[in-house]
């Protein structure tokens, strides 16, 4: 399963239809196959929609709003304070 999605990744091109009998052996029905490469595919658009926009998961998340504004916000509006 892992070397089929990584060929798909890495070399799609070059996937063609008697390339499958291996996975078939594995188990891998004609659904199966499907969800993999609609999975597979999926993350590599993603990433490349990440990627694209600069966005990088090595960079530190940072909160957008401290959370004693969040909590003030919230009491100002009528919820619970706590949290």
């Amino acid at each position: 399963m892992l070397g089929f999605a990584r060929r798909l990744t890495k070399n799609s091109g070059e996937i063609r239809r008697e390339g499958f009998e291996k996975i078939r052996e594995s188990g891998f029905d004609d659904a199966a196959i499907v969800d993999l490469v609609s999975v597979t595919a999926y993350f590599n658009f993603i990433n490349r929609v990440a990627q694209g926009l600069g966005v990088y998961l090595d960079e530190p998340l940072r909160a957008r709003t401290d959370p004693e504004e969040l909590r003030e916000e919230k009491a100002r509006l009528g919820g619970d304070s706590r949290g």
